[in-house]
């Protein structure tokens, strides 16, 4: 799976959604490790959307992180904004998990 090709308006639209969420992930000292993109992963898979907040102890260019970590993760990179990362992949179709939760609609 690649990472989405989201349009701007569908950007914009998923940092709207975004606005109210708080961060599912942390990111401490240690930077972008295997724990750190399989919680991502994991966290994905069940929001779709979420927000990973770089710690004050996080040394390194955020928008650097920001796009390791999208890449990593496969997933677009929505937003930097200060210490928040804000990523989207959609949720994959066939996931138990996600019997329950309508998918996120991006406008055309």
């Amino acid at each position: 799976m690649s990472a989405p090709t989201i349009s701007t308006r569908a950007r914009a639209h998923l940092r709207s959604l975004a606005h109210g969420l708080r961060p599912v992930v942390q990111v401490g000292g240690d930077g972008i490790t295997e724990g750190i993109v399989a919680a991502t992963v994991e966290a994905l898979a069940e929001h779709e959307l979420i927000k990973v907040k770089l710690q004050q102890s996080f040394e390194g260019g955020r928008r650097d992180a920001a796009r390791e970590l999208a890449e990593a993760v496969q997933a677009d990179l929505t937003q930097v904004i200060g210490r928040v990362i804000v990523l989207y992949r959609p949720r994959p179709k066939n996931d138990p998990r996600n019997k329950d939760k309508p998918p996120i609609a991006l406008p055309a």
